[in-house]
């Protein structure tokens, strides 16, 4: 019963009063509806009521169409019903994962893509032919064969090779970052790409709107103010022009003159030097990347600049013909919640189950989902050494308690878990076998695989997946094993326990 002593059906008379008393006294319609709604009775709480269903009604059926898995679409569509108003809102900034973007086609030229040279036909080793034919179908996109690659430890290597590549762009610089401050070396970067522009280079730079600050990121701001073509992706400081706080461009591309290219881990920040002992110091792995490939990595930057800026690149200055470099086979994995929804996340999968006598992977964060968990279970289980490094404290305290509560399945089924010891190792690494590799910037965590926009690189090419086999058995050295899972307090399990429960957003 609502305040005033009113019942249901008294609704519709007293507006009838009202109306009447109206008529005869002078009123207007309009303030004969304004005393009916506000008064105490109960067909206003009716309509709210009625209202809250309705809402809730439309957000579920959103939610039926749009979320495959089980446990999130019950999650949301209980939330909703149960608060109508915030659970609507909570939907609409982090439930919504698809995001509509203009597709643009691979312009691969029909006989011939280098200089004077047919094209080289890509081989993979006989026992990976399924493989490559399976990323073959998720990627729709063609190995190429003539890649060289070069790695560089932390940002103390990779800065001054970037840099150096920058001074020496002659038609066009494109740069992505998720993370790019401005700091003593986020101003460096900044100079080096107005120089490029005033010497007559196409520059074009893509921040995340998240990563690199919300409220207008200090680089940003300072290469607009230089007249450097910078945007912002998926950002407004205002909320219900960003109904997609939740994702997240987490590339990191630097490409020069469309000819030679930068991809990895390593952000753009002063925490990246570990030679000059930052407060914070973040250890990574980047790596230059030359040849046809690089097509493929420019592809997927003008798809981003075209989403962020509206803008179409075009031209040889973006997209010249390219000759081979090296001898390495390779092929781009683009992944995000749009048309490429899940497909590093998939390729993984495909490794995994391809895989002969070894799988090693070294990641900040690791909180996979229940497929892949399973998918590493079964290797250990069929007799594969499975080695899966994670540091022993990362940047976010959270996701550690949560993988510590997430990962006893994998020990049960006899993969070895290593904890990598500090400073912070930020890189990202996947060998199988010594000869298949996956690098870029997608971690192993629901976020990576199926949140944000990501990009990595297939590699077959035995010398690479060995160096990166040798790099993550050096990490393995302080094993976690259930007895330390179990030693842990009632407390502390059971705050982990409940952290994990975020999985699908941490």
């Amino acid at each position: 019963m609502a305040g005033g002593g009113g019942r249901p059906h008294d609704g519709p008379a007293r507006l009838g009063t009202i109306l009447g008393k109206a008529r005869s006294g002078g009123q207007t319609v309009e303030e004969a509806l304004t005393r009916w709604l506000v008064y105490p009775g109960v067909l206003r709480a009716d309509l709210l009521t009625a209202a809250g269903v309705l809402i809730s009604l439309g957000v579920s059926l959103h939610i039926l169409m749009r979320k495959r898995v089980v446990g999130s679409a019950i999650g949301w569509t209980g939330l909703v019903w149960l608060s109508p108003v915030f659970g609507t809102a909570l939907y609409l900034t982090f439930g919504l994962n698809r995001v509509e973007r203009r597709a643009r086609k691979l312009k691969r030229r029909p006989s011939q893509q280098y200089d004077e040279t047919p094209q080289a036909p890509a081989s993979v080793p006989e026992a990976y032919a399924p493989l490559d034919r399976a990323v073959r179908a998720i990627t729709n996109l063609p190995t190429v064969a003539g890649t060289d690659i070069t790695v560089y430890r932390n940002g103390d290597e990779a800065y001054p090779a970037m840099l150096e590549a920058i001074a020496g762009a002659r038609s066009s610089v494109a740069l992505s970052s998720y993370i790019f401050l401005d700091d003593e070396i986020g101003q460096t970067f900044i100079a080096a790409l107005k120089q490029a522009m005033d010497r007559g280079c196409q520059v074009r730079v893509i921040l995340d709107g998240i990563g690199s600050g919300y409220f207008y990121p200090a680089a940003w701001r300072r290469l607009r103010r230089l007249g450097v073509p910078a945007g912002l992706f998926m950002h407004s400081v205002l909320p219900w022009r960003m109904p997609f706080l939740n994702l997240r461009t987490h590339k990191k591309l630097l490409i020069l003159d469309g000819r030679v290219a930068f991809t990895g881990g390593v952000n753009i920040s002063d925490g990246n030097r570990v030679a000059r002992k930052p407060k914070f110091p973040i250890r990574d792995t980047h790596f230059r990347i030359e040849g046809p490939v690089v097509e493929q990595l420019t592809q997927a930057f003008l798809v981003d600049w075209a989403f962020v800026a509206g803008e179409e690149l075009e031209g040889e200055a973006w997209m010249p013909r390219l000759s081979p470099a090296g001898h390495l086979t390779a092929r781009v994995v683009t992944s995000g919640p749009d048309a490429d929804i899940e497909k590093i996340a998939t390729v993984v999968l495909q490794a995994i189950a391809c895989a002969r006598t070894s799988i090693r992977l070294t990641t900040p964060y690791f909180l996979p989902n229940d497929l892949i968990v399973s998918a590493l279970c079964l290797a250990a289980a069929r007799g594969i050494a499975v080695d899966v490094v994670i540091p022993r404290r990362s940047d976010h305290r959270i996701v550690d308690w949560a993988t510590r509560a997430h990962i006893d399945p994998l020990l049960e089924n006899g993969v070895r878990v290593w904890l990598d010891e500090p400073p912070f190792d930020h890189s990202k690494a996947l060998s199988i076998d010594g000869e298949w590799c996956f690098i870029g910037s997608a971690n192993w965590d629901s976020r990576s695989f199926r949140l944000n926009f990501e990009l990595n690189v297939e590699v077959y090419d035995p010398g690479l997946a060995r160096r990166l086999d040798a790099f993550i058995l050096d990490k393995c050295e302080t094993p976690l094993t259930r007895a330390d899972l179990d030693a842990r307090p009632h407390l502390v399990r059971l705050r982990d326990a409940a952290v994990r429960l975020l999985l699908p957003y941490l």
